[in-house]
């Protein structure tokens, strides 16, 4: 895992399309607000809705 330091304003560039942007400092109680810009074919998600939609992708495919 990649560990970077970022201030407010500060990216970090991923590929050739995607960017992602320290919008406002971390907090304990909020966290930190961070902007990604990506390209529309390139999904990106909140790691707990990426789990839930597999496990139900994953319940709902019948096995064979």
């Amino acid at each position: 895992m990649l560990l970077l330091t970022r201030r407010i304003g500060e990216s970090i560039i991923i590929g050739d399309d995607i960017k992602i942007t320290v919008l406002s400092p971390s907090n304990m109680r909020t966290g930190a607000r961070i902007g990604i810009d990506a390209p529309k074919d390139v999904k990106v998600h909140r790691e707990e809705v990426y789990l839930r939609d597999q496990k139900r992708k994953a319940t709902a495919t019948p096995d064979n």
